[in-house]
């Protein structure tokens, strides 16, 4: 992948990631908990988000390598002392960071198909294809976040959907896992299992959105 593609790329995932994660601080602040908003994570700053590793290291080695794309964003904390229905609340607050991105992805396909009537250049400077390969990649990362966050693995925000919809003895079973839950979805990535997880609903909302 050529540098330019690289930096273009890279911006549109950070992108994704920031509002991922200021989703989530929004969806705790509207439920009473200002725990995120204390700390400066209710931003769309991605300063406050980064992750040396896992949102800058990981992925651009990825870009740079074709390697299947590995990131994430510093988590958001929510203190449920402040939830006045914790187990409703932390699931709202968990389904908000997926459904930004949800939402990013259907206004790039907006964009997707408002571009080929704009003007190709600009005072001679090429401007719809670097912006098309933008809308693009930031389309499909926003609809891959979507989805692989909703694998209900710990961390990710399925697992916290899934927990608080069981009933209680077995949501205390399930977050027995939790300690795990990063190795559990290592595997799972490296054994190809994720791709065949996330596939079938991205090519519908590939097919849905484009």
């Amino acid at each position: 992948m050529e540098i330019g593609s690289i930096v273009l790329a890279f911006i549109g995932l950070l992108l994704a990631l920031t509002v991922h994660e200021a989703a989530h601080a929004w969806a705790a602040f509207q439920l009473g908990d200002p725990t995120a908003k204390l700390q400066g994570r209710l931003s769309l700053n991605p300063a406050v988000h980064i992750d040396p590793i896992g949102t800058v290291m990981l992925p651009l080695l990825a870009f740079a390598t074709g390697a299947p794309i590995i990131g994430w964003a510093r988590p958001v904390p929510v203190d449920g002392r402040y939830l006045k229905h914790f187990r409703r609340d932390f699931m709202w607050i968990a389904l908000a960071g997926p459904a930004s991105n949800l939402l990013l992805a259907v206004l790039a396909s907006l964009l997707l198909r408002a571009l080929p009537h704009m003007p190709v250049a600009v005072g001679g400077i090429a401007i719809v294809e670097p912006l098309l390969q933008f809308a693009f990649n930031f389309f499909r990362v926003n609809v891959l976040l979507a989805v692989f966050n909703m694998i209900p693995v710990p961390p990710l925000d399925g697992s916290n959907v899934v927990a608080a919809v069981l009933p209680r003895h077995l949501a205390y079973q399930w977050d027995q896992i939790r300690p795990y839950g990063i190795f559990i979805l290592y595997g799972l990535m490296f054994t190809g299992i994720v791709g065949r997880l996330i596939g079938p609903p991205a090519n519908l909302l590939f097919g849905l959105l484009l």
